[in-house]
């Protein structure tokens, strides 16, 4: 019997298990709000994970959540705070990740 609960447990994990994404924002994203914003809309839409910028003048995420989140989220990252000027986002998908939050990292 204990069998069965243990395969009917991560058999539920891998089917609803949240993805993750790794976004990377480029263009002018430094210094106009974006970590502290992308951190309020990612909380305001329960999504856990981290974002900073990159030595290379890109902002960096690490998210994770359910699909719809995500995607409303990426749309977010699209466009950004509004002193922003987005010029792309490149999304990879990941295998799931837990974080606890979501926070910024220096």
């Amino acid at each position: 019997m204990e069998d069965i609960f243990v395969y009917i447990h991560f058999s539920l994990q891998s089917t609803f298990g949240m993805p993750s994404k790794h976004i990377l924002i480029k263009g002018k994203v430094q210094g106009v709000f974006y970590r502290a914003t992308a951190k309020k809309e990612a909380e305001k839409m329960g999504i856990t994970g981290w974002v900073r910028n990159t030595s290379k003048g890109d902002v960096e995420i690490m998210s994770s959540g359910n699909e719809a989140q995500l995607e409303l989220f990426i749309e977010w990252c699209k466009i950004g705070p509004q002193r922003a000027e987005v010029a792309s986002v490149l999304v990879t998908h990941l295998d799931e990740i837990s974080f606890q939050q979501f926070e910024i990292k220096r």
